[in-house]
Protein backbone atom coordinates (compact mmCIF):
# COMPACT_ATOMS: atom_id res chain seq x y z
CA UNK A 1 0.00 0.00 0.00
CA UNK A 2 0.91 3.35 -0.35
CA UNK A 3 2.49 5.65 2.84
CA UNK A 4 -0.59 7.94 2.06
CA UNK A 5 -3.72 8.78 0.95
CA UNK A 6 -3.11 10.66 -2.21
CA UNK A 7 -5.85 12.21 -4.26
CA UNK A 8 -3.37 14.77 -6.17
CA UNK A 9 -2.97 13.26 -9.43
CA UNK A 10 -3.30 9.83 -11.27
CA UNK A 11 1.25 10.45 -11.53
CA UNK A 12 1.32 9.70 -7.42
CA UNK A 13 0.76 6.08 -8.37
CA UNK A 14 3.07 3.45 -6.98
CA UNK A 15 3.76 -0.04 -9.12
CA UNK A 16 1.38 -2.86 -8.48
CA UNK A 17 2.74 -5.95 -7.07
CA UNK A 18 2.87 -7.66 -10.32
CA UNK A 19 4.44 -4.41 -11.93
CA UNK A 20 7.24 -5.14 -9.84
CA UNK A 21 7.76 -8.70 -10.42
CA UNK A 22 7.42 -7.73 -13.73
CA UNK A 23 9.99 -5.49 -13.80
CA UNK A 24 12.70 -8.11 -11.48
CA UNK A 25 12.50 -10.73 -13.88
CA UNK A 26 12.36 -8.78 -17.37
CA UNK A 27 14.35 -9.93 -20.16
CA UNK A 28 16.66 -7.00 -21.40
CA UNK A 29 18.49 -5.99 -24.52
CA UNK A 30 19.86 -2.76 -25.58
CA UNK A 31 16.69 -0.46 -26.85
CA UNK A 32 18.81 1.57 -28.47
CA UNK A 33 20.07 -1.40 -30.75
CA UNK A 34 16.42 -2.25 -30.98
CA UNK A 35 17.46 -5.49 -28.92
CA UNK A 36 15.32 -5.16 -25.94
CA UNK A 37 12.45 -8.02 -26.26
CA UNK A 38 10.56 -6.38 -23.02
CA UNK A 39 10.39 -3.04 -24.81
CA UNK A 40 10.11 -4.27 -28.37
CA UNK A 41 6.91 -6.02 -26.73
CA UNK A 42 5.42 -3.28 -25.38
CA UNK A 43 5.80 -1.09 -28.45
CA UNK A 44 3.68 -3.77 -30.45
CA UNK A 45 1.19 -4.00 -27.82
CA UNK A 46 0.21 -0.37 -27.76
CA UNK A 47 0.38 -0.28 -31.60
CA UNK A 48 -1.85 -2.96 -31.37
CA UNK A 49 -4.16 -1.18 -29.22
CA UNK A 50 -4.22 2.16 -30.98
CA UNK A 51 -4.23 0.43 -34.06
CA UNK A 52 -1.82 1.72 -35.42
CA UNK A 53 1.38 0.19 -37.38
CA UNK A 54 4.29 0.96 -35.07
CA UNK A 55 5.20 2.53 -31.35
CA UNK A 56 7.76 4.17 -29.75
CA UNK A 57 8.38 3.83 -26.13
CA UNK A 58 9.43 7.30 -24.79
CA UNK A 59 10.05 8.47 -21.04
CA UNK A 60 7.31 10.60 -20.23
CA UNK A 61 3.78 12.38 -22.09
CA UNK A 62 5.55 15.92 -22.84
CA UNK A 63 8.52 14.02 -24.77
CA UNK A 64 5.94 11.83 -26.64
CA UNK A 65 3.96 15.06 -27.68
CA UNK A 66 7.15 16.77 -28.43
CA UNK A 67 8.54 14.17 -30.31
CA UNK A 68 5.32 14.02 -32.52
CA UNK A 69 5.34 17.45 -32.87
CA UNK A 70 8.84 17.61 -34.18
CA UNK A 71 8.01 14.55 -36.16
CA UNK A 72 5.42 16.43 -37.97
CA UNK A 73 7.04 19.70 -38.55
CA UNK A 74 9.93 21.84 -39.39
CA UNK A 75 11.14 25.35 -37.75
CA UNK A 76 8.41 28.10 -38.59
CA UNK A 77 5.64 25.80 -38.83
CA UNK A 78 2.68 26.88 -36.99
CA UNK A 79 0.78 23.73 -34.60
CA UNK A 80 -3.23 25.05 -34.22
CA UNK A 81 -4.30 24.01 -30.59
CA UNK A 82 -6.89 24.40 -28.02
CA UNK A 83 -5.32 26.91 -25.25
CA UNK A 84 -6.25 24.75 -22.13
CA UNK A 85 -4.44 21.60 -23.80
CA UNK A 86 -1.77 19.96 -22.46
CA UNK A 87 0.67 20.65 -24.88
CA UNK A 88 0.05 24.57 -24.96
CA UNK A 89 -0.27 24.90 -21.25
CA UNK A 90 1.99 22.64 -19.22
CA UNK A 91 4.94 21.78 -21.32
CA UNK A 92 7.39 24.67 -20.96
CA UNK A 93 7.38 25.89 -24.53
CA UNK A 94 8.75 23.15 -25.37
CA UNK A 95 7.35 23.08 -29.37
CA UNK A 96 8.36 26.48 -29.58
CA UNK A 97 11.79 26.80 -27.62
CA UNK A 98 13.01 23.20 -29.29
CA UNK A 99 11.28 23.13 -32.37
CA UNK A 100 10.67 26.51 -33.87
CA UNK A 101 7.16 25.64 -33.97
CA UNK A 102 4.62 28.86 -33.35
CA UNK A 103 1.36 27.70 -30.82
CA UNK A 104 -1.41 29.18 -32.59
CA UNK A 105 -4.06 28.73 -29.29
CA UNK A 106 -7.57 28.39 -30.31
CA UNK A 107 -10.08 28.77 -27.04
CA UNK A 108 -11.76 25.63 -26.22
CA UNK A 109 -15.45 25.54 -24.72
CA UNK A 110 -16.33 23.64 -21.63
CA UNK A 111 -16.34 20.39 -22.91
CA UNK A 112 -12.95 20.82 -24.03
CA UNK A 113 -13.66 21.60 -27.54
CA UNK A 114 -12.07 23.83 -30.10
CA UNK A 115 -15.01 24.48 -32.72
CA UNK A 116 -14.85 23.15 -35.91
CA UNK A 117 -14.95 26.36 -37.62
CA UNK A 118 -12.66 28.13 -36.04
CA UNK A 119 -9.85 24.90 -36.78
CA UNK A 120 -10.62 25.83 -40.16
CA UNK A 121 -10.56 29.52 -40.26
CA UNK A 122 -7.09 29.35 -38.06
CA UNK A 123 -5.45 27.64 -41.08
CA UNK A 124 -3.21 29.90 -43.03
CA UNK A 125 -3.18 30.59 -46.26
CA UNK A 126 0.69 30.49 -48.63
CA UNK A 127 1.79 33.90 -47.56
CA UNK A 128 5.19 34.36 -46.89
CA UNK A 129 4.75 36.74 -43.74
CA UNK A 130 2.89 34.12 -42.33
CA UNK A 131 4.01 30.39 -40.52
CA UNK A 132 3.21 27.77 -42.19
CA UNK A 133 -0.27 25.39 -40.94
CA UNK A 134 1.22 22.13 -40.57
CA UNK A 135 -0.41 20.51 -37.52
CA UNK A 136 -3.67 20.10 -35.00
CA UNK A 137 -2.63 19.09 -31.69
CA UNK A 138 -6.07 17.63 -29.79
CA UNK A 139 -6.44 15.83 -26.02
CA UNK A 140 -8.40 13.01 -24.43
CA UNK A 141 -9.80 12.86 -22.28
CA UNK A 142 -9.12 16.95 -21.56
CA UNK A 143 -7.88 17.36 -18.11
CA UNK A 144 -8.28 21.24 -18.38
CA UNK A 145 -11.89 20.61 -18.60
CA UNK A 146 -12.65 18.58 -16.15
CA UNK A 147 -11.28 14.77 -17.42
CA UNK A 148 -13.78 15.12 -19.49
CA UNK A 149 -14.17 12.69 -22.63
CA UNK A 150 -14.66 13.71 -26.24
CA UNK A 151 -16.09 11.48 -28.29
CA UNK A 152 -15.04 9.76 -31.88
CA UNK A 153 -17.42 12.20 -33.79
CA UNK A 154 -15.31 15.41 -32.71
CA UNK A 155 -12.12 13.82 -34.15
CA UNK A 156 -13.07 12.55 -37.22
CA UNK A 157 -14.83 16.47 -38.14
CA UNK A 158 -11.01 17.39 -37.52
CA UNK A 159 -9.81 14.58 -39.62
CA UNK A 160 -11.82 16.40 -42.30
CA UNK A 161 -10.58 19.42 -42.05
CA UNK A 162 -6.98 18.33 -41.68
CA UNK A 163 -6.89 16.47 -45.14
CA UNK A 164 -8.63 19.27 -46.77
CA UNK A 165 -6.07 21.28 -45.93
CA UNK A 166 -3.11 18.88 -46.40
CA UNK A 167 -2.61 19.01 -42.24
CA UNK A 168 -1.48 16.35 -39.18
CA UNK A 169 -3.41 15.81 -36.28
CA UNK A 170 -1.93 14.47 -32.65
CA UNK A 171 -3.84 13.65 -30.54
CA UNK A 172 -2.35 13.88 -26.07
CA UNK A 173 -4.12 11.00 -24.65
CA UNK A 174 -2.26 10.86 -22.09
CA UNK A 175 -5.95 9.67 -20.25
CA UNK A 176 -6.46 8.18 -23.43
CA UNK A 177 -8.15 4.92 -21.72
CA UNK A 178 -9.64 7.01 -18.94
CA UNK A 179 -11.41 8.56 -22.18
CA UNK A 180 -12.43 5.39 -24.17
CA UNK A 181 -13.30 3.55 -20.61
CA UNK A 182 -15.82 6.22 -19.92
CA UNK A 183 -17.32 6.19 -23.39
CA UNK A 184 -17.87 2.52 -23.54
CA UNK A 185 -15.67 1.90 -26.77
CA UNK A 186 -12.35 1.11 -28.42
CA UNK A 187 -9.44 3.39 -28.36
CA UNK A 188 -8.92 2.84 -32.27
CA UNK A 189 -12.33 4.46 -32.88
CA UNK A 190 -10.99 7.89 -31.88
CA UNK A 191 -7.29 6.73 -33.05
CA UNK A 192 -8.04 6.18 -36.43
CA UNK A 193 -9.01 9.83 -37.14
CA UNK A 194 -5.73 11.19 -35.96
CA UNK A 195 -2.00 10.51 -37.37
CA UNK A 196 -0.66 10.02 -34.06
CA UNK A 197 -1.00 9.60 -30.38
CA UNK A 198 0.70 9.65 -27.18
CA UNK A 199 -0.76 7.68 -24.14
CA UNK A 200 1.46 7.64 -20.80
CA UNK A 201 1.72 4.65 -18.92
CA UNK A 202 2.45 6.40 -15.17
CA UNK A 203 -1.22 7.97 -14.65
CA UNK A 204 -4.00 6.07 -14.17
CA UNK A 205 -2.38 3.19 -15.44
CA UNK A 206 0.29 3.02 -12.59
CA UNK A 207 3.46 1.96 -14.16
CA UNK A 208 6.02 4.30 -12.87
CA UNK A 209 7.92 5.20 -15.58
CA UNK A 210 7.03 5.97 -19.82
CA UNK A 211 4.77 7.01 -22.26
CA UNK A 212 3.93 5.36 -26.12
CA UNK A 213 3.87 7.45 -28.90
CA UNK A 214 2.28 5.51 -31.92
CA UNK A 215 1.74 6.23 -35.60
CA UNK A 216 2.24 4.95 -39.54
CA UNK A 217 5.50 2.79 -39.47
CA UNK A 218 7.54 5.88 -41.58
CA UNK A 219 6.46 8.05 -38.32
CA UNK A 220 7.97 6.32 -35.80
CA UNK A 221 11.06 6.22 -37.96
CA UNK A 222 11.00 9.65 -38.20
CA UNK A 223 9.94 9.84 -34.15
CA UNK A 224 13.28 7.71 -33.16
CA UNK A 225 15.51 9.84 -34.58
CA UNK A 226 13.93 12.81 -32.89
CA UNK A 227 13.93 10.73 -29.39
CA UNK A 228 17.82 10.77 -29.84
CA UNK A 229 17.72 14.31 -30.38
CA UNK A 230 16.10 14.70 -27.24
CA UNK A 231 18.35 12.39 -25.39
CA UNK A 232 15.59 9.93 -25.10
CA UNK A 233 17.22 6.91 -26.44
CA UNK A 234 17.04 4.53 -23.56
CA UNK A 235 19.49 1.35 -23.18
CA UNK A 236 18.21 -1.85 -20.69
CA UNK A 237 14.87 0.05 -20.66
CA UNK A 238 12.69 -3.54 -20.82
CA UNK A 239 12.90 -3.09 -16.90
CA UNK A 240 10.40 -0.22 -16.85
CA UNK A 241 8.78 -1.49 -19.98
CA UNK A 242 7.83 -4.66 -18.06
CA UNK A 243 5.34 -2.46 -16.02
CA UNK A 244 4.22 -1.21 -19.13
CA UNK A 245 3.11 -4.32 -20.65
CA UNK A 246 0.83 -5.20 -17.28
CA UNK A 247 -0.99 -1.80 -17.51
CA UNK A 248 -1.88 -2.68 -20.84
CA UNK A 249 -2.61 -6.24 -20.00
CA UNK A 250 -4.51 -5.32 -16.63
CA UNK A 251 -4.97 -2.07 -15.93
CA UNK A 252 -7.26 -0.40 -18.66
CA UNK A 253 -10.93 -1.83 -18.11
CA UNK A 254 -10.08 -1.65 -13.74
CA UNK A 255 -10.28 3.04 -14.98
CA UNK A 256 -13.76 2.20 -14.53
CA UNK A 257 -13.29 1.48 -11.19
CA UNK A 258 -11.44 4.82 -10.66
CA UNK A 259 -14.39 6.28 -12.47
CA UNK A 260 -16.97 5.13 -9.87
CA UNK A 261 -14.81 6.21 -6.95
CA UNK A 262 -14.96 9.64 -9.07
CA UNK A 263 -18.39 9.75 -8.83
CA UNK A 264 -18.59 8.48 -5.37
CA UNK A 265 -16.66 11.60 -4.30
CA UNK A 266 -18.70 13.74 -6.11
CA UNK A 267 -22.09 12.44 -4.54
CA UNK A 268 -20.19 12.60 -1.02
CA UNK A 269 -18.72 16.30 -1.60
CA UNK A 270 -22.29 17.64 -2.76
CA UNK A 271 -23.93 17.10 0.81
CA UNK A 272 -20.75 18.56 2.49
CA UNK A 273 -22.00 22.45 3.56
CA UNK A 274 -19.89 24.86 1.68
CA UNK A 275 -18.13 22.63 -0.88
CA UNK A 276 -19.75 23.30 -4.31
CA UNK A 277 -19.45 20.66 -6.88
CA UNK A 278 -20.94 19.97 -10.24
CA UNK A 279 -21.96 16.57 -10.20
CA UNK A 280 -22.64 15.92 -14.28
CA UNK A 281 -19.09 17.46 -14.68
CA UNK A 282 -17.34 14.17 -13.54
CA UNK A 283 -17.28 11.56 -16.20
CA UNK A 284 -13.95 10.29 -16.00
CA UNK A 285 -11.34 10.04 -12.79
CA UNK A 286 -11.22 14.15 -11.68
CA UNK A 287 -13.25 15.64 -9.67
CA UNK A 288 -13.03 19.41 -9.57
CA UNK A 289 -14.58 21.03 -6.54
CA UNK A 290 -14.29 24.99 -4.82
CA UNK A 291 -15.61 26.47 -1.74
CA UNK A 292 -18.50 28.35 -0.63
CA UNK A 293 -18.48 32.11 -0.28
CA UNK A 294 -19.17 31.65 3.29
CA UNK A 295 -16.11 29.33 4.23
CA UNK A 296 -13.91 31.56 6.12
CA UNK A 297 -10.88 29.29 4.71
CA UNK A 298 -8.53 29.22 2.10
CA UNK A 299 -8.10 26.00 -0.29
CA UNK A 300 -4.58 25.94 0.62
CA UNK A 301 -5.16 26.01 4.00
CA UNK A 302 -7.65 23.18 4.20
CA UNK A 303 -5.18 20.95 2.19
CA UNK A 304 -2.33 21.83 4.66
CA UNK A 305 -4.75 20.77 7.35
CA UNK A 306 -5.97 17.70 5.57
CA UNK A 307 -2.28 16.61 4.99
CA UNK A 308 -0.73 17.30 8.75
CA UNK A 309 -3.34 15.85 10.33
CA UNK A 310 -4.98 12.14 8.56
CA UNK A 311 -2.34 12.06 5.61
CA UNK A 312 -5.01 12.51 3.18
CA UNK A 313 -3.06 14.54 0.10
CA UNK A 314 -5.43 17.16 -2.31
CA UNK A 315 -4.03 19.27 -4.87
CA UNK A 316 -5.34 23.28 -4.44
CA UNK A 317 -5.60 24.85 -7.68
CA UNK A 318 -6.27 28.19 -6.55
CA UNK A 319 -7.97 30.09 -3.56
CA UNK A 320 -10.59 28.32 -3.20
CA UNK A 321 -10.87 25.33 -5.76
CA UNK A 322 -9.77 21.91 -5.58
CA UNK A 323 -8.81 18.88 -7.91
CA UNK A 324 -8.94 15.55 -7.03
CA UNK A 325 -8.06 12.37 -8.90
CA UNK A 326 -9.29 8.79 -8.33
CA UNK A 327 -6.66 6.22 -9.07
CA UNK A 328 -5.72 2.45 -8.34
CA UNK A 329 -4.19 3.44 -4.99
CA UNK A 330 -7.85 4.78 -4.07
CA UNK A 331 -10.74 2.75 -3.09
CA UNK A 332 -13.71 3.23 -1.32
CA UNK A 333 -12.39 3.28 2.06
CA UNK A 334 -10.06 6.15 0.97
CA UNK A 335 -13.18 8.18 -0.40
CA UNK A 336 -14.88 8.03 2.76
CA UNK A 337 -11.64 8.57 4.42
CA UNK A 338 -11.32 11.86 1.90
CA UNK A 339 -15.13 12.93 2.63
CA UNK A 340 -14.58 12.62 7.14
CA UNK A 341 -11.78 14.42 6.81
CA UNK A 342 -12.51 17.89 4.99
CA UNK A 343 -15.83 17.92 6.81
CA UNK A 344 -14.36 17.83 10.16
CA UNK A 345 -12.05 20.81 8.75
CA UNK A 346 -14.54 22.68 7.38
CA UNK A 347 -16.38 22.77 11.27
CA UNK A 348 -13.26 24.06 12.57
CA UNK A 349 -12.85 27.65 13.47
CA UNK A 350 -10.80 29.60 11.36
CA UNK A 351 -8.00 29.39 14.00
CA UNK A 352 -7.51 25.53 14.12
CA UNK A 353 -7.35 25.55 10.66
Amino acid sequence: MMDRIDFRSDTVTWPTPAMRQAMHTAPLGDDVYGEDPTVNRLEALAAAKTGKEAALFVASGTMGNLTAILSHTTRGDEAIVGDAYHTYCWEAGGMATLGGVVPHPLPVDAEGRMAHDAIESAVRGDDPHWPRSRLILVENSVGGRYGNALPPSYFANIRRIADKHGLAVHLDGARLFNATVALGIDASEIVQHVDSVSFCLSKGLCAPVGSLLCGSAEFIHRARRVRKSLGGGMRQAGVLAAAGIVALEQMIDRLAEDHANAQRLAHGLAQIPGIEVDVDRVVTNMVFFQLADDVPFSAEAIATTMRERDNIWVGAEGSRLFRAVTHYWVDEDAVAAFLQSLQSVLIQTPSEV
